[in-house]
């Protein structure tokens, strides 16, 4: 019988990046958003593979330490992934001004 190569979901892969952005050890980031620190690193490792997700108020810490929205873990697609990393990275007015835009360009 063949193995069926499980496809990585959106937010394993989004937290590898995340963290790997940030210049953190999967323990460090584990323990940072209150993993006990026995089992942070295993946990950590657990979720960037796939074999387990974190609750969503998981998410939620990861996302604020990692400085992203919740969101940007959460979407299959990388443009949309990038954008929304942009996006969060601009203050109200130029948020403002990339809606009107799109708007228009729709």
């Amino acid at each position: 019988m063949k193995s069926v190569k499980r496809a990585v979901s959106p937010l394993a892969r989004r937290l590898k990046e995340a963290r790997i952005r940030k210049k953190v050890s999967q323990k460090e980031l584990g323990i940072l958003v209150g993993i006990d620190s026995f089992s942070a690193s295993s946990r950590m490792n657990q979720y960037e593979k796939g074999k387990h997700a974190p609750d969503y108020s998981t998410v939620q810490r990861i996302a604020e330490f990692m400085e992203v929205p919740v969101c940007y873990f959460y979407t299959e697609d990388d443009q949309l992934a990038e954008i929304i990393l942009l996006f969060f990275q601009l203050d109200e007015g130029g948020r403002k001004g990339v809606m009107k835009k799109i708007k228009e360009v729709i």
